[in-house]
Formats: C-alpha cells, structure tokens, sequence
C-alpha cells in the first residue's frame, strides 16, 4: 500500500513536469501566446486630478520588475514588438470611507486608478484595460503620511494587477 502511494505520488509529479514543459499548465497562471517574444512597456504617465510626483517613476519600475521576473520576454524599446503596453494614472483620489460616531471621518480611502492599452502586434489587435486599488489610512493621518505608509502596498497591488490583466488566463 505504502509503495502503491509512492508510484502514485511520483506519477503526478511526473506528470506536472511533464504537462508544465509542454505549456499545457502552468504553476503562476501566466499566458503568453508562444509567439510572443518581445514586449515594450512604456513610461507609466500620471494623468491623475492629483499627482503625486514620485509614482509615476516608481510604478513604471514596479510593472517593469514584475513583467521580467515572471516572464522570459525581452524588452525591447522598438514599438513593433510583439506586445507594446501604454498605460495611464488616471485616479489617484481619497475619499472618506469610516465615520466615526461624533459624525467625523475617522478612515480614508486612497483610490489608484490605471488604465492601460496593450498593442498586440502578433494578431494586429488592441485591447484596454482598467485596475483600480483601493487603500484605507486613518483620517488623522496627511495625505503625505498615508502615501509613505501605503507606497509599498500600492507599488506591490498596482502593477500585480496589471499584470494580471495583460497575462494571466483567468
């Protein structure tokens, strides 16, 4: 029984190997069609009522790290290669999100909102898509203190999520 359990075992694993080499699953969900080889991320652009001056900078190097350590694609920066990825800060806005029983705010909300257009040169097509995360801070806290304190989390989320978008097969 314990030998049968074992051949089982390594049957699967065998299998996973096997199945992964051959594109027919993935372990990360990542879908890039195999002629895909190139792609071309442009400066992230902060297009936002406010801006903030530093995260347009720091999001386009976020996207950038996520796309080549979760993908085997080289950059190129040539608009005919074989996914060109433009996106825009479109929302960077705070909203009160908690009130506390005296009837003032005591949580705010920091949306992040990007849109992106993805040129698939492979099939001559263009696609659009919108990510928006959304960040709570305590409404004593300045906009500056909730940025310093929430910036990893954003710089983590944003480009997560549009990533996701652009290559994962959900």
């Amino acid at each position: 029984m314990q030998s049968r359990r074992h051949a089982l075992w390594l049957l699967f694993i065998c299998f996973m190997f096997t199945a992964s080499s051959c594109g027919i699953y993935t372990f990360n969900d990542v879908s890039i069609p195999p002629e895909v080889k190139t792609v071309r991320i442009g400066f992230i652009e902060n297009k936002a009522h406010y801006i903030n001056p530093s995260l347009s900078a720091q999001l386009t190097d976020a996207f950038v790290k996520k796309v080549n350590s979760q993908t085997k694609l080289k950059r190129i920066d040539d608009m005919n290669a074989d996914y060109v990825i433009n996106s825009v800060i479109r929302q960077y806005d705070v909203t009160t999100s908690g009130v506390s029983s005296s009837n003032q705010a005591s949580l705010n909300r920091l949306t992040v909102g990007v849109h992106m257009t993805l040129i698939d040169n492979t099939k001559h097509e263009t696609h659009e898509y919108d990510v928006s995360s959304t960040f709570d801070f305590s409404a004593n806290l300045s906009l500056a203190q909730a940025e310093a304190s929430l910036m990893t989390q954003i710089l983590k989320d944003i480009p997560d999520a549009m990533f996701n978008k652009v290559f994962s097969n959900w």
